[in-house]
Parts: C-alpha cells; sequence; structure tokens
C-alpha cells in the first residue's frame, strides 16, 4: 500500500470537519465512515485487491488510532456481511463481556472505575470477521492504523475538543500525559499525535494475534491497570473470550427484505420491530417527518417505546429470547393499536446512553457488502485509564441498560444492516451514537417510501434523543427543522429541544446506496467528520 504524503494526508485532514460533505459514487468499490484517514485507508486496501471485508476492517482498526475518543481496540467490532458468490449474510458479534466475578450495585460512578471494564472483543471480532471474509493479508490491511500511529497525524477539530473536555480524565497517568501532552501541556489543534505505545501494541497485535491481546503481555497488562483501579477482569475472562458467529435478525418492510444485527447486539432487531410498526402508517399522505408533524411524532414514539422495550432483553445465549414472535408483523400491529390508547411520547429513567461509537460500511466491485459498528462503547475517555498505549474502554457503560449476567455479553443498541430488493442489496448502513435508531430510520424511509437519494437524504434535519431523561426528558431534533413539524404531546411526556443543526448527538448515517447496475451512491453525514470515497 502506498503510503500518503504529508500534503495529501493534510488535505484529507482539512475535510475532517462538521457540515456539508462531498458526494460520491463508483462501481469499483465504495468506503464510507467518519473520518476522511480512515475511509482513504479502506479505499487504498481495496485498490490493492481487498475486498468489502478488508476495507471496513482497515477502516475501523485505522480508527481507533485517528478517532481515539469514540473507539478503541479495547471495545468492541462486530459485523454484518454479505458474501455476493453465495448469497449468504452473516453476523459476527464481537462484542464485550461482562467479567464472571460479582459486580453488585453497580452504579454509573462504577463507569469511570475498572468495575466499569468489560472483556474486550474488539480485536477477536477482528481475527474472526478477517479470517473468515478477509482476503487481503493482515499486513495490508493494518498497515495505515500502524503508521498513523507511528509516525503522527495532525489533531484535527472534533479531537481536540474531547481532549480538551477531557483533559482532566487523559492527564491523569503517565501514559495519557505521554500520548496526548507535551512537557504536560495538552496538544494544539494541528500538533502532531504520535502513539507509539500503540504502534508497538498494534504491530505485537499483527505478529501474535490473540495469544498477544488475550493470553500474552497485553492481557496481563490490561488486567493489572483495571485491577489497580478497583475492576474485577482476570487473566481466565480474557482468556475464555470468543467472537460468536449468529444468523441476522430477518424482517421485511413494504416488500423489502431487511437483515440486521441479532440480540444481545440488538440494534438490528430493534430496527426491524420499529420498521414493522412504521410500515401501520400511510406516510404517502402523511409525508416524511421533516415535513409531517403526525410522522415525526409517530415515528419518534415508535422507536421510543422499542428502545424501552429492549431494556427487557439479556443475552440470548443464556436468556431465553422469542425473537419470532418480537419480529413478527402480528406483535407489531398488537403493539401499534396499544400505542393508540394515548399520545404520550414516552421517555425512561435509565442514565444517558454513551455518544461515542464508529460505524463504518465497505462495498467492492464484486457486489460484497461489509457493515461494521465498532466503539469505545461509553463517552470518551471515561475512566482516564491505558494500557499498551491505547484507552481502556469503559464498556460497561452498557451495565446500566441491562445487566448481563457473569460472562454473557452486554446488550447493545448497535444496528449494522442491509436492505434487499430481493436478493439484491441496495442499502446498507449503520450509524454512531445514542440517536442512532431515529437516523438510521428517517434516512431508510426517505429513500424506501419516497425515493429521495441517500445524496440529499443525509443533509436532511434529523431527531432523536434516546428516551433515557425520564417523564420530562427533552427530545432532540435539528434547529433547521420547521417549527410546524414539531409534534405536540398532548398526553405529556418528552419536550422538544433543539441541538443545533447538525447536532453530533443525532448520529451520522454511514450508510451506501447502490443501484441495479451496481453503481455505489454515499455522503458523508454533516453531523460527524465522516466522508465517503469511491475507488
Amino acid at each position: 500500500m502506498k503510503r500518503l504524503s504529508d500534503d495529501e494526508r493534510r488535505r484529507l485532514l482539512e475535510l475532517a470537519n462538521f457540515g456539508e460533505k462531498a458526494p460520491a459514487s463508483g462501481s469499483k468499490g465504495m468506503v464510507i465512515c467518519s473520518h476522511p484517514l480512515a475511509s482513504r485507508a479502506g479505499v487504498d486496501v481495496l485498490k490493492d485487491g481487498g475486498n468489502a471485508a478488508d476495507a471496513a476492517l482497515a477502516a475501523s482498526i485505522c480508527q481507533t488510532v485517528v478517532e481515539p475518543h469514540m473507539t478503541g481496540i479495547t471495545g468492541v467490532l462486530s459485523m454484518l456481511h454479505f458474501d455476493a458468490a453465495t448469497g449468504e449474510t452473516t453476523y459476527m458479534n464481537g462484542s464485550a463481556a461482562r467479567p464472571k466475578a460479582a459486580l453488585e450495585r453497580f452504579r454509573l460512578a462504577d463507569v469511570a472505575t475498572g468495575r466499569g471494564v468489560a472483556v474486550p472483543g474488539f480485536w477477536a471480532g477482528f481475527e474472526a470477521a478477517h479470517d473468515r471474509h478477509g482476503q487481503a493479508s493482515r499486513a495490508t490491511v493494518m498497515e495505515a492504523a500502524i503508521g498513523y500511529a507511528r509516525d503522527g497525524f495532525e489533531i484535527h477539530p472534533f479531537l481536540w475538543g474531547e481532549m480538551f473536555t477531557e483533559f482532566s480524565k487523559i492527564g491523569r497517568t503517565p501514559q495519557g500525559r505521554e500520548i496526548f501532552a507535551r512537557n504536560d501541556v495538552m496538544l494544539r489543534p494541528g500538533d502532531l499525535l504520535v502513539q507509539q505505545r500503540a504502534a508497538d501494541t498494534l504491530t505485537a497485535l499483527l505478529e501474535e494475534g490473540s495469544e498477544y491481546f488475550y493470553r500474552g503481555a497485553f492481557a496481563k497488562e490490561l488486567v493489572h491497570v483495571v485491577q489497580a483501579a478497583g475492576g474485577v477482569l482476570t487473566l481466565e475472562d480474557m482468556e475464555q473470550y470468543e467472537a460468536r458467529w449468529q444468523a441476522p435478525a430477518e424482517g421485511t418492510y413494504r416488500g423489502y427484505r431487511v437483515l440486521g444485527s441479532p440480540p444481545p447486539d440488538h440494534g438490528g432487531s430493534h430496527m426491524i420491530e420499529i420498521l414493522n410498526m412504521v410500515e401501520l402508517l400511510d406516510l404517502q399522505r402523511l409525508g416524511p417527518p421533516t415535513e409531517s408533524a403526525e410522522t415525526l411524532f409517530h415515528m419518534t414514539r415508535i422507536s421510543n417505546q422499542v428502545y424501552l422495550d429492549g431494556f427487557k432483553q439479556h443475552d440470548p445465549a443464556t436468556h431465553e429470547l422469542p425473537l419470532e414472535l418480537i419480529l413478527s408483523k402480528d406483535y407489531a400491529g398488537m403493539r401499534f393499536e396499544l400505542m393508540q390508547m394515548d399520545q404520550k411520547l414516552d421517555t425512561g429513567s435509565a442514565p444517558p446512553p454513551p455518544a461515542g461509537s464508529n460505524h463504518v460500511t465497505a462495498v467492492d466491485a464484486d457486489g460484497n457488502v461489509a457493515t461494521i459498528l465498532h466503539s469505545c462503547m461509553s463517552l470518551p475517555w471515561s475512566n482516564g485509564m491505558f494500557a499498551g498505549g491505547v484507552t481502556v474502554v469503559a464498556a460497561g457503560a452498557h451495565y446500566l441498560r441491562v445487566m448481563p449476567g457473569p460472562g454473557d455479553r452486554i446488550s447493545a443498541y448497535v444496528c449494522p444492516n442491509i436492505v434487499f430488493d430481493g436478493e439484491r442489496p441496495i442499502l446498507a448502513s449503520g450509524s454512531p451514537s445514542g440517536s442512532l435508531l431515529q437516523n438510521i430510520l428517517h434516512n431508510t424511509t426517505n429513500m424506501l417510501d419516497f425515493g429521495v437519494p441517500i445524496t440529499e437524504s443525509v443533509n436532511r434535519p434529523s431527531f432523536g434523543g434516546a428516551p433515557y431523561t425520564g417523564p420530562a426528558g427533552t427530545l432532540l431534533i435539528d434547529d433547521d427543522d420547521d417549527e410546524k413539524v414539531r409534534p405536540p404531546a398532548p398526553g405529556g411526556g418528552g419536550d422538544w429541544g433543539g441541538g443545533v443543526p447538525g447536532d453530533w448527538e443525532l448520529g451520522s448515517f454511514e450508510g451506501i446506496y447502490l443501484d441495479a447496475d451496481g453503481t455505489a451512491h454515499a455522503r458523508g453525514d454533516p453531523r460527524r467528520n465522516a466522508m465517503a470515497l469511491a475507488v
């Protein structure tokens, strides 16, 4: 793979900003994610002969270096993959698992301690996905990530803003100051961020793989750091972790087939539940949510209800879950009818979901599709801990939504999904952040119901705000949405609050639309630093 010149790297980093992005189209492959350097890394892998899985994995591990505030190798990585040659769609769960030791009276304050550290799944997921679906060498897939860690890249505004906000945490330890400060003064925007320890860790992973990460030197350092901070993670927990292959959740929407992540990564099954109820609305009469207060009201209520019901869903490996019933049209009809008994915007009382995450979607010239959610599963640098030059992720933030049993996977509403027209994929997508369900919903219905091109849809106003702030909760809507579409809540419930247009808590649609001839179209969401690049 050809190394980017300094000028080309800086040119791409100049584009790592919020706001309207350039559209992309092509028939030889495409990558979209929330950072230009990572999108370029994925496209370069495609140019070198890699496939969609290789490209998505290259972008993902590159993001652990260039977006360390959003993701990390001690976090999670799960992938939905369509194999064009066989027509098979598979799901790989590389999510976090709870340690087996007791965690009595876990509370929000524990997220900032070692008690909030779960068994990481990122590397096992990365390795399993590459072994099964990749065709490029692992060295090719990891080259950009190792290069940016060792040689550095200029700090872009979003990263610097989070560094500034969280410096009281990342500056606590020698490793944190070594990475993000110089002479104990925080680095500035445009300074070169070099992560030498992380480069060494990634190189060891390339050479030794899971033996190093789950059983070797890295595992021992991670466990030592976590236990010193009051955590219960053990070497046995690390040694016993394995990626999990699952059949995707499946449903339909107005004749389209929808496949998505299954529980305990239940964002995909949640999206099918939501679409089943939205299908009962006459959207052609009502109009899209950006033009119709009634549509926006119904979509918000449905999304909130499904999200809140998800608090009851545990890891199906140890807790029975009637998924076929939950995804059925009959169940959707019953829920929708029951919701008509009042006009309340239901909210919950759990702590806010963490805003950190990344999503990557890639397609290749052969028609393969890979869409990945990877994440720190918590707010940036929630605990201020580092091991091997990388952030120790506080994925235990998700214990506050659904507490897993000992050794079980966390329940997380991540949402890799693919929409099919017959046997042909036409839309693959996902989103980060607490509003990911609403972000995916409004973009998907824009395209499927109203024929809005993906390059226009991502720039339309969005809505969201997961229902977590209690009975008087505030829900989010883009401020450039006209006041007339802000639906009232006649039965009580949440009030509409506005962020600025393009609020980053409203998600980032990392989607690719595929024409019948295989031409791919995408555009970066203005709410993040996203970039779509075609080969």
